[in-house]
């Protein structure tokens, strides 16, 4: 049975105090600014406010922060790096605590014979990544390119594509444990665990509870640790770069590359985002890119042999009305890896696809995790996105069903200035993911300025709010989200936008609110996310 509610406000002063002594005194923020920061993400700002924000460093912590709230019927949304367009974490109900759990960001251990890595789940992608390249190291899915914020819990959480991908999937596949701290404050560990029970190594022992937890949006618990797997960081890698003349053709020349799974990344733009990318100031000019590109080569002469292609491409090397696409392969051999590549250039071939400077996905992987400065677009325009995971075979119809929205909108998005473009990307050998992104005329967020490096957000107009446009992006977003619903795809970042329950059948979902009673009795994790537990 539910707590009886309490007057959040009202003892907002005791339980500020209660929280910091857990956490200390810099742990907790109760400042307007903070609190006005964690009730929003990139697309939306909640109706409600947090009444504070909470930053646990360790499990005990963690669980003591969970205890108090089921105790003061406070509800918690976990937030990591904060890159949700989803409204994943944002408050739902008065009497909220937003969880910052970047600050829980230890690596605990690093088991090179073990062959795993166990970090707390604040930890963010690109740290983990710099602490196993030493060791030859490295997770079989490495992060999302906004891995330099992104956290691992918060990518288990909502599920990434991107780096190792192609070949390993998404983060669940690479997580083999976890430590999860239930709605009710305790802490419950998954997978076989070795001597002692702190040595998490293998995930299959029994049921699949790790499995539970990713893609879940924080809904069922709150991550405290995650265990990776590893593997040694592959040896050699190379790249190519594509053009096409339409949609279907590198959505084909795609899917076949995935089939045969002999990209570890593959990376497809339609026109318009490419051009939204080439407005970006010194994307193929920076001297930094260019001294990362030096460096990631081996060898002086090898990498001042591929900056100054870069350098002489410039930005002319993608034609205007080019479908560009990008390819990453590597492996422990060179010979596999260039037959790889071989490979890839035939299929893209076969898709009457021409080759091009292949600066992109050099760029990508000498500088895999830039600073997220696109989440406004190059004029301060508003971004958002939607994701699906779509079967290879229906991509090239769920994309023109999405362009055929457009199609029917196009008047009113001319009309107040929105613009729309295409990422597409795959996962392993056996699923697509289409991307449709969305720039508007809009105000900007507290968090986009609390994101952006502050030397180009300077240099972005501030642009005003403008009703009418954000009503038609949530439009033509809520138009595109029914397309997917109908074609029955998945997607990596569920929280309150897609409607999940309508597409389980009724013993799915009887288990799955099963589940959330048991861990979160009281429904206060994340309250109306995936559909569970709606705000109280």
């Amino acid at each position: 049975m539910a707590a009886a509610k309490s007057d959040p406000s009202a003892s907002r002063t005791s339980i500020v105090a209660a929280l910091r002594a857990i956490v200390g005194e810099a742990g907790v923020r109760d400042d307007e600014a903070s609190r006005a920061l964690y009730s929003q993400d990139i697309f939306a700002i909640s109706d409600e406010t947090v009444l504070a924000v909470v930053a646990p460093t360790s499990v005990e912590q963690l669980a003591a922060v969970a205890g108090l709230a089921s105790r003061e019927n406070l509800a918690l949304a976990p937030r990591g790096g904060g890159m949700s367009y989803t409204k994943g974490y944002i408050p739902a109900r008065a009497g909220t605590l937003s969880l910052d759990l970047a600050k829980l960001d230890q690596i605990v251990r690093i088991d090179a014979d073990d062959m795993v890595a166990t970090v707390q789940a604040g930890c963010t992608w690109k740290t983990l990544d710099e602490a196993l390249k030493p060791l030859g190291l490295r997770a079989p899915f490495w992060g999302p390119m906004s891995g330099l914020t992104s956290t691992i819990g918060g990518g288990l959480s909502q599920q990434n594509a991107f780096f190792g991908a192609g070949h390993y999937g998404t983060t669940s596949e690479s997580v083999v444990a976890l430590t999860v701290v239930t709605g009710d404050g305790r802490i419950l560990r998954t997978g076989a665990r070795g001597q002692g029970g702190e040595h998490p190594f293998w995930r299959f022992y029994g049921p699949d509870l790790t499995g539970l937890f990713g893609g879940d949006c924080g809904a069922l618990g709150i991550k405290a640790e995650v265990t990776l797997r590893l593997i040694r960081r592959p040896a050699h890698e190379a790249y190519a770069s594509f053009a096409f003349s339409d949609a279907a053709s590198i959505i084909g020349a795609m899917a076949e590359i995935t089939r045969a799974g002999i990209a570890s990344e593959l990376c497809g733009f339609d026109p318009n985002l490419t051009k939204v990318r080439l407005r970006r100031s010194s994307l193929l000019t920076d001297v930094k890119v260019l001294q990362d590109v030096v460096a990631k080569q081996g060898s002086l002469f090898k990498g001042l042999l591929a900056a100054g292609k870069i350098a002489l491409a410039g930005r002319n090397f993608v034609g205007a009305d080019d479908y560009p696409l990008h390819v990453i392969s590597e492996g422990r051999s060179k010979a596999g890896v260039e037959a790889d590549l071989a490979e890839a250039k035939a299929i893209a071939k076969r898709f009457a696809g021409r080759e091009i400077e292949n600066s992109i996905p050099r760029i990508i992987r000498a500088q895999p995790f830039p600073a997220a400065n696109s989440i406004l677009g190059p004029g301060g325009e508003r971004w958002a996105t939607l994701q699906c995971v779509a079967p290879l075979s229906r991509a090239v119809a769920i994309h023109a069903a999405i362009e055929a929205v457009y199609a029917d909108m196009a008047g009113a998005f001319a009309e107040h200035g929105i613009d729309t473009a295409f990422m597409f990307t795959a996962l392993s050998t056996n699923a697509f993911v289409i991307e449709p992104t969305f720039y508007w005329p809009g105000a900007r967020h507290a968090l986009h300025e609390a994101t952006i490096e502050p030397h180009l957000l300077a240099k972005l107009p501030a642009l005003p709010h403008d009703p009418a446009a954000f009503a038609t992006v949530s439009e033509a977003r809520a138009r595109v989200a029914a397309i997917f619903q109908a074609e029955g795809t998945g997607h990596l970042q569920i929280g309150r936008v897609y409607p999940y329950q309508a597409s389980r059948d009724e013993a799915s979902w009887a288990l799955l609110e099963a589940v959330k009673a048991a861990l979160d009795p009281q429904g206060l994790v994340n309250p109306g996310v995936l559909g569970l537990g709606a705000p109280k």
